[in-house]
This record gives C-alpha cells, sequence and structure tokens, in this order.
C-alpha cells in the first residue's frame, strides 16, 4: 500500500508492508507530473513499515532513476530494515542525485525542508 502526499519541498512517499510494482508506477506518475509542471522535487520516501519489495518494482525503480535521475532536486530515504536499506542504497548508486538515509521519517523531511 501507498500513500502520496505533495508538500512544498515535493512529494512524501510513504509504503506499507510490501513495495509492488504497482507501488511504485503511483509514485512515479506523482513524480511525473510535478516535473511536467516545471517542477524539480525532492522526495522523501518512507520505508519504515516495508518488509519486502517485489522484484520487478526493484527493476523499475532502476530503469525510472537512471532515465529521471536530472529530475530530482533530492531524494531522502527513511528506512530502518538493515536489508531494505542495503537495497534502497544499491538503488542509490543508480543516480546522480542527491540521496541520503535516515533511520526515521522526521529527520528525512527535516533534511529535505532545510534543503538549499
Amino acid at each position: 500500500m501507498i500513500t502520496i502526499e505533495h508538500t512544498p519541498y515535493g512529494l512524501d512517499v510513504s509504503l506499507f508492508s510490501e513495495f509492488t510494482l504497482h507501488d511504485f508506477k503511483e509514485m512515479e506518475q506523482a513524480v511525473l507530473e510535478c516535473v511536467q509542471k516545471g517542477e524539480k522535487p525532492s522526495v522523501l520516501v518512507d520505508l519504515t513499515q516495508v518488509m519486502d519489495f517485489t522484484i520487478d518494482m526493484a527493476l523499475e525503480e532502476l530503469k525510472f532513476m537512471r532515465a529521471h535521475e536530472h529530475d530530482f532536486h533530492r531524494i531522502a530515504v527513511a528506512v530502518s530494515d538493515t536489508w531494505m536499506k542495503l537495497a534502497a542504497h544499491l538503488a542509490g548508486l543508480f543516480t546522480h542525485t542527491e540521496v541520503q538515509y535516515f533511520d526515521d521519517s522526521a529527520s528525512a523531511r527535516s533534511w529535505l525542508e532545510t534543503a538549499d
């Protein structure tokens, strides 16, 4: 399950249980809508409640990040699980966008709100 909220800096995306391809497509659409409006959004991706992800989602994420890496300002990933943190970090290696990892969404949000 996914929730997406528009914020002054861009988007807050929270995921619950399993991160699926359908969830990723919803997030992708929200990002592309911001970009089409001429925005370069920062995105908070809260994975603290995710217990698993699907392989097709992971492959789509890599393709999307490579194709749109210059469309983002910053990406903050809130993730507490060690394996999820490793997977998120590996995906972050495929982009030139500034990506930071946090143990909780409040710290991630604070970093985005103080972006230069």
